[in-house]
């Protein structure tokens, strides 16, 4: 287990799940962790509070600067509260030349908001996302970035939509 840190930010699951992925590496590369450690407290936060990432970055022994630098590269990090149902959808030229622009647009009308904007009951936040690697696919949705969605047509959307409704808390 990595060194005792005062006040834990984490949970001891989430700690300890961390420390299979420190555990990876070498000893002395436990930084290498970093993205993974990143996406474990995202997981259980939500987001990635400055406390939290300076949690992390102590944790791995690395300068907050660096956890930082690792969590605004990749957008899939949240650093800002988010629905509970993160849409991301793929907009680069691929995707947009086979309907994910208009996709896109149709998500917006239907839950009234614009990309990095939440909906006022708290339940979808939608997002622009570049290259998920799955382009023959478009258009494609990414929810909480965790489940891949392909071929999105506007029933294909509207069905996910409700089916995020609807769904319990635990299930995504």
């Amino acid at each position: 287990m990595s060194p005792q840190i005062n006040a834990p930010v984490l949970s001891v699951e989430a700690l300890t799940k961390i420390d299979r992925e420190i555990a990876k590496y070498p000893l002395d590369q436990k930084q290498s962790a970093v993205m993974a450690a990143l996406i474990v407290a995202q997981d259980e936060k939500g987001w990635l509070a400055p406390e939290t990432m300076d949690f992390i970055a102590n944790y791995l022994g690395m300068p907050s600067v660096a956890v930082y630098e690792v969590a605004t590269f990749y957008n899939m990090y949240n650093l800002q509260q988010t629905g509970r149902f993160k849409l991301t959808i793929c907009t680069c030229l691929p995707c947009g030349l086979q309907g994910a622009l208009a996709a896109a647009d149709h998500l917006k009308k239907q839950l009234g908001i614009d990309f990095n904007e939440t909906t006022a009951d708290g339940q979808f936040t939608l997002k622009e996302g570049e290259c998920m690697g799955a382009c023959a696919m478009a258009p494609v949705v990414l929810v909480n970035n965790k489940r891949m969605c392909d071929y999105m047509s506007v029933e294909k959307l509207d069905a996910l939509v409700a089916e995020l409704r609807n769904s319990s808390p635990q299930k995504v």
